[in-house]
């Protein structure tokens, strides 16, 4: 006779529905960790385009004040790696969960910092130093989180959904795009002047609401079931070598593959979100408009990200990740030009096809792509450094590089940016294709490295 419990459920149901329940709150926790860290992540970018050059770089030209905004933007993703490092050596050694719990405290106050620091013309030199150290803070804080919030959703997931469930701290990235993107918009619904002063604050000030919710979710999610077990493996053959040192040694073909097969998409993603503001407003668009189609597509992007994801898991994640990199090959340069032509809906087509259609198909399935490649015991460490690395180079010094390279074409002929961008796309064409074909996922994490990418 089968034991029951209350209301007909048997044992077997009652466990399935809490395991049910249990990776739904890995999800969602991941989900609106990944949203508020990228919302504070990326709302520095936007300040960068339309505000801080004015407000934190005085003393210089207007041109000269964007590009030196942009390279304090630059400086948030050269911390990436170094959070990815601290946070992965830690989360590899103490916990996924908890080093979580830090990275969103630190990136809310740093946030909320911004929110209250002076100008330069109120404090003068000391305001962009300032600002260039929150941005760090901003750096390590964004660097430690996606590694964490990655692996907690595949570590909790079936292995033929991996690239569904780790999908969904890639999904941050355009939530938290989409929430700072209407957020800043309606605050520079005011006047120019009253904007500048203080409107331009309120969007950092709100992260405090954001990280306090994100809190109350995340403290409640059980601690990765893969971690655990690599523990009690630890506690019977203890680990001679820290996370770094066994990445370094065992991996070092994979974090070079993981991060130059995974550039382009940052690199596109980057360009979408901080460069083009300031060029489709040289074309005649409004600071406005660009903002409202920026949040539009980055909502739709929300959802592509995971359709990509759910496929790689079918067809494979390179097939998918590739033909996304060939096809931002070959329309990056009709992207510029659409986006140039003063038209409203082409600057919407042109944003729609480059960030929601050909980044979220390389993006998509980038978490998995890239956490697959190494062992549970260095895990956290392994893909934060490749992901990080990636992310640095493209989305941090790229938008930088094609601000000089349109101000060497009179700031209007994108011809420079577009070949550069080709040239990324073509070295992210060649890892991809040197990382091989996975094999079928396994069922235990006790293996090192969890395919053949490598």
């Amino acid at each position: 006779m089968s034991a029951v419990v209350h209301e007909g459920v048997s044992p077997m149901s009652a466990n399935a529905a809490t395991d049910r329940k249990q990776m739904q709150a890995v999800l969602m926790s991941s989900f609106l960790g990944s949203a508020i860290e990228f919302y504070d992540f990326l709302l520095y970018g936007l300040a960068a385009s339309l505000v801080f050059g004015q407000l934190y770089f005085a003393d210089l030209s207007p041109a000269m004040g964007v590009i030196a905004s942009f390279a304090t933007l630059a400086v948030g993703y050269l911390a990436r790696p170094l959070g990815g490092l601290i946070f992965g050596h830690f989360g590899d050694r103490i916990g996924r969960k908890s080093m979580l719990v830090l990275a969103m405290l630190l990136m809310g106050g740093a946030s909320f910092c911004i929110g209250l620091l002076p100008t330069q013309a109120t404090i003068g030199e000391a305001a962009p130093l300032l600002l260039i150290a929150l941005r760090v803070i901003q750096g390590i804080a964004v660097g430690g989180e996606w590694g964490g919030a990655a692996l907690m959703a595949m570590e909790h997931s079936a292995p033929d959904r991996r690239g569904f469930s780790a999908s969904f701290a890639n999904m941050g990235g355009p939530a938290g795009a989409a929430i700072a993107t209407i957020v800043f918009s309606l605050c520079s619904l005011m006047p120019d002047d009253r904007f500048l002063a203080w409107g331009w604050r309120v969007p950092f000030l709100l992260s405090a609401v954001l990280v306090a919710i994100g809190l109350f979710v995340r403290l409640k999610v059980a601690e990765s079931p893969v971690f655990l077990a690599a523990q009690q493996r630890a506690a019977v053959k203890p680990r001679r070598r820290p996370p770094l040192a066994e990445v370094l040694t065992r991996y070092p073909r994979a974090v070079v593959l993981a991060c130059l097969g995974t550039v382009m998409a940052f690199a596109v993603q980057s360009l979408l979100a901080t460069f083009a503001m300031p060029y489709a407003i040289a074309a005649g668009h409004t600071r406005s408009e660009v903002l409202w189609v920026s949040a539009a597509t980055q909502i739709i992007h929300v959802f592509t990200i995971p359709a990509f994801a759910a496929l790689s898991d079918r067809i494979g994640r390179r097939t998918v990740m590739m033909a996304g990199v060939a096809g931002m090959i070959v329309l990056i340069h009709p992207i510029w030009l659409m986006m140039g032509a003063g038209s409203l809906p082409l600057l919407f087509v042109a944003i729609l096809i480059g960030n929601p259609v050909l980044q979220a198909m390389v993006y998509g399935p980038t978490a998995a792509y890239v956490s697959e490649m190494f062992g549970a015991d260095s895990r956290y460490t392994g893909a934060s450094l490749g992901y990080q690395i990636s992310s640095t180079i493209g989305g941090g010094l790229v938008p930088l590089a094609a601000t000089a390279l349109l101000a060497a074409r009179g700031g209007n002929d994108p011809i420079y940016v577009s070949l550069f961008v080709a040239g990324i796309g073509v070295i992210s064409l060649g890892a991809l294709l040197l990382a091989g074909r996975p094999r079928p996922a396994r069922t235990s994490e006790s293996d090192v490295g969890v395919t053949t990418a490598v």
